[in-house]
């Protein structure tokens, strides 16, 4: 769903990222790059909403007459439960990022999986298709992009995780779906991957926010693997691990422009570069 706006001169519209905690997101940043470089009048701010509150924090900044918000954790889930509307991305990750206001309601929208099939396949320049991709985690993030990989046809995907009914719970959604049975998917604990190659290596989980190490094996990363961390900010254990095993290793900025840029679009109706952006943020 694209909303195309018409600025006036005396009209600013009011967009933020919702979240908690939120003091640390660039997204105010990145947005107002977008707007400057696409000319167009908004204003993007944090608003941190009490653990408790989302649904309450969504309705005053409709009240308020902002536009839409994007949504980050905790409130992903929270948000999907709250939108009245919900696009076909949205409803394939259970989760929304993205909300749309305007007078038919709140649109949940996932630009999650956009953003780091664009970040992978257009940034760094490596296909999918074909492929083999491990996806470590299975809690809203790796539902995220589970489809979006998916889609862009890679000959063998495995989840990982600590809990493995929760990766074998993805999988059978995914078996479920016609859309996706010439594609080997599969649900292995940590152990069961011992002696597996992987072409691109993607960490879905939070562990980088405790310093955790999850316990997986050398083995994962073939030669020239794409080490990819959906954090962003610092080195994570799983980007050390990766690099003493000769990986290529990326975080998550990536990714976190991408899928804002994709937000971007579907407010406003203009695609912004984002190279330039990356570049800028990475300086800070």
């Amino acid at each position: 769903m694209v909303n195309q706006h018409i600025n006036t001169l005396n009209q600013i519209d009011h967009y933020a990222v919702v979240g908690n905690p939120i003091a640390h997101s660039k997204s105010p940043l990145i947005h107002a790059a977008f707007a400057a470089q696409t000319m167009q009048m908004l204003e993007y701010e944090r608003v941190l909403s009490p653990l408790d509150g989302f649904t309450n924090t969504i309705q005053a900044m409709r009240s308020r007459g902002f536009k839409g918000a994007n949504v980050t954790v905790p409130f992903k889930l929270e948000a999907f439960e709250l939108a009245n509307n919900l696009t076909e991305r949205a409803q394939d990750a259970g989760a929304v990022n993205t909300l749309i206001f305007d007078e038919t309601g709140i649109t949940g929208d996932n630009t999650d999986g956009a953003g780091i099939v664009r970040d992978i396949q257009q940034n760094l320049g490596l296909s999918i298709a074909g492929k083999r991709v491990l996806l470590i985690g299975a809690g809203g993030a790796a539902e995220g992009v589970l489809h979006p990989i998916l889609a862009c046809s890679p000959s063998l995907l495995v989840i990982t995780n600590r809990t493995l009914n929760k990766a074998i719970s993805m999988v059978k959604k995914v078996e479920e779906q016609s859309d996706y049975r010439f594609i080997s998917v599969n649900a292995y604990a940590f152990d069961d991957l011992q002696g597996q190659a992987f072409d691109i290596v993607i960490n879905a989980t939070s562990t980088g926010l405790s310093d955790t190490l999850l316990p997986l094996p050398t083995s994962i990363f073939a030669p020239q693997a794409l080490a990819y961390d959906m954090m962003y900010g610092r080195e994570t254990p799983f980007m050390a691990f990766a690099r003493l095993c000769n990986a290529n290793v990326v975080d998550g900025l990536g990714m976190l422009i991408e899928q804002a840029a994709e937000a971007f679009y579907a407010w406003r109706g203009v695609h912004p570069e984002t190279q330039s952006v990356m570049q800028y943020i990475r300086t800070l």
